[in-house]
C-alpha cells in the first residue's frame, strides 16, 4: 500500500464506532481486507465459561460478554514457513467518547496536516493499522516463519480476544513471540504494571440535618480510609521497588475513582460506596496486595467502635489485571531494541504504570514486548490524536524487528 492507502486504512478502520461491545462491524471489514490483501484469515469469539475460570474475570461467565464479539487474525506464511512465528497483536475496541468534549464528531476522522484525530487513533487502532502494513511488507522478504496480525476484542475489559488466544491458540501452531502495539511513542516496555479492582461500601445512619449529631456520616469513616490507603500507597512507593519505575512520582498509585454518598441534601449521609484502583508492581500478584490492603483496613477498622459495629465492604469487582515482565534478553525484545538502534532511537527499555493484554500472552509463555505508536497521554482523552509520521516509522520499526526475529530465530 502506498501512503494515501494506509491513510484511507486507517480512516476506515476509526470510522467504525467499538465502544460498549460493538465490534463486529470492524472486525468484519478487516477480515475482508485482510483477505484481500493475502492473509490467511480466522476468526473466534471467547467462551465466557473459561474465561470465568480465570482470575482477571469475573467468576461469573453471565458477566463476561463474548457473545457477537468476534477476534480476528490474518496469517501470512514466509518462505517455506518453518521459521518462527511472529505475532503482531492489536486491539480494536475503544472507550466511549462524550462527544461534547471534542471539537469534531469522534468517529469521522479528522486530518490537521499530519495530525489525525479521531477515538482510538492512539488507542490503539493505528497500531494496528501498522501491524497490517509490517506484515504485508516482510511478506515481500526473503524470510522463513509466518507472521500473524491479530485484532481482539475487550481489551478494556479485562482482554476477552486476547485471553482467549492465549488459553488456547486459534492457529494450528503457537506464536514464538509477540508485540503488542500499544502507544509507547516506539520505545519498548518491557514490564507493565497490574491492577487490583475494590469496591467499598461503607454504613452509617441518617438523621435530618438540622440534627446531624443524631446521624452518623459516613464521610469522615471514608476520608480516614482514604488516608490510610494514602499512607499504604506512599509506604509501597519507598518499600516495593523496580528500576524501571524509578522515574514516576506514584509509582503503584491507590486512587479512589469514584465515590458516591447520601441520599438528599438534608439528610445525614447513611451509606457511601467508593471504587478504587490499586496498582501492582511487576514480581507482585494480585493477591498479595489485596490481602496488604485488606490488612490496612481491618487495622483502622479494629480502632473504630462504629466501624467494629458496622463493618465496611471491600470487594473485587470487575477486572483484574496482573502485572507483567518479559526478559530484556528475549530474542523479541533484542530485535526491537536493534531496529530503534539502526533507526538512531533511543532504545532503552521501559515500565509502564498501565496494564495491557501483553500479560495473557507472557502467561502463556508468549514473550511480548509492548511497542507502538502515540502516545498514552493521548489515550481516553478528548480530540485523541496521533502523529501520522510515527504511524509511519511503527510500521517501518515493526518490519525491522520482524525481519531480526524471523532471521535469527528464537536463539
Amino acid at each position: 500500500m502506498n501512503d494515501a492507502e494506509r491513510r484511507a486504512f486507517a480512516e476506515r478502520l476509526l470510522a467504525f464506532d467499538t465502544t460498549d461491545g460493538d465490534e463486529a462491524p470492524a472486525q468484519e471489514w478487516l477480515e475482508g481486507r485482510l483477505d484481500r490483501l493475502g492473509f490467511e484469515t480466522y476468526r473466534w469469539e471467547a467462551s465466557p465459561e473459561r474465561l470465568a475460570a480465570h482470575s482477571s474475570f469475573p467468576d461469573d461467565p453471565g458477566a463476561i460478554e463474548t457473545e457477537g464479539r468476534p477476534s480476528v487474525a490474518g496469517v501470512l506464511e514466509l518462505g517455506s514457513g518453518d521459521g518462527p512465528t511472529l505475532l503482531l497483536n492489536g486491539h480494536v475496541d475503544v472507550v466511549p467518547a462524550e462527544a461534547e468534549g471534542w471539537s469534531s464528531n469522534p468517529f469521522e476522522p479528522a486530518w490537521t496536516g499530519d495530525e489525525l484525530t479521531a477515538r482510538g487513533a492512539a488507542d490503539m487502532k493505528c497500531g494496528l493499522a501498522a501491524c497490517v502494513f509490517a506484515a504485508s511488507a516482510l511478506a515481500e522478504a526473503d524470510l522463513d516463519g509466518r507472521v500473524i496480525v491479530e485484532s481482539v476484542v475487550g481489551e478494556e475489559e479485562g482482554g476477552i480476544g486476547a485471553a482467549s488466544s492465549a488459553l488456547e491458540s486459534p492457529y494450528p501452531y503457537e506464536p514464538d513471540a509477540a508485540i503488542v502495539a500499544e502507544p509507547t511513542r516506539l520505545a519498548p516496555v518491557i514490564a507493565t504494571e497490574g491492577s487490583l479492582m475494590k469496591r467499598l461500601t461503607l454504613t452509617g445512619r441518617s438523621a435530618h440535618a438540622a440534627t446531624p449529631w443524631h446521624g452518623e456520616s459516613v464521610l469522615p469513616h471514608f476520608e480516614r480510609i482514604r488516608r490510610a490507603l494514602a499512607d499504604l500507597e506512599s509506604e509501597r512507593a519507598r518499600e516495593v521497588t523496580h528500576p524501571l519505575y524509578d522515574e514516576f512520582p506514584r509509582p503503584w498509585p491507590i486512587v479512589a475513582g469514584t465515590v458516591r454518598a447520601g441520599s438528599w441534601a438534608s439528610s445525614v449521609p447513611a451509606r457511601l460506596e467508593s471504587e478504587f484502583r490499586i496498582g501492582v508492581a511487576p514480581g507482585e500478584t494480585v493477591d498479595a496486595v489485596e490481602k496488604a490492603v485488606d490488612a490496612r483496613i481491618a487495622e483502622l477498622v479494629a480502632g473504630s467502635e462504629w466501624l467494629s459495629a458496622h463493618p465496611p465492604v471491600f470487594e473485587r469487582f470487575s477486572v483484574q489485571f496482573e502485572p507483567a515482565e518479559v526478559d530484556a534478553e528475549e530474542p523479541i525484545v533484542r530485535a526491537v531494541r536493534s531496529a530503534l538502534d539502526s533507526a538512531g532511537r533511543d532504545s532503552g527499555a521501559r515500565g509502564a504504570t498501565y496494564g495491557t493484554d501483553a500479560r495473557h500472552y507472557i502467561e502463556a509463555g508468549i514473550p511480548t514486548v509492548v511497542f507502538g505508536p502515540g502516545s498514552v497521554q493521548q489515550a481516553h482523552f478528548p480530540d485523541e490524536t496521533i502523529d501520522w509520521g510515527e504511524v509511519t516509522e511503527a510500521a517501518e520499526l515493526f518490519e525491522r524487528a520482524g525481519r531480526e526475529f524471523l532471521t535469527r530465530g528464537t536463539r
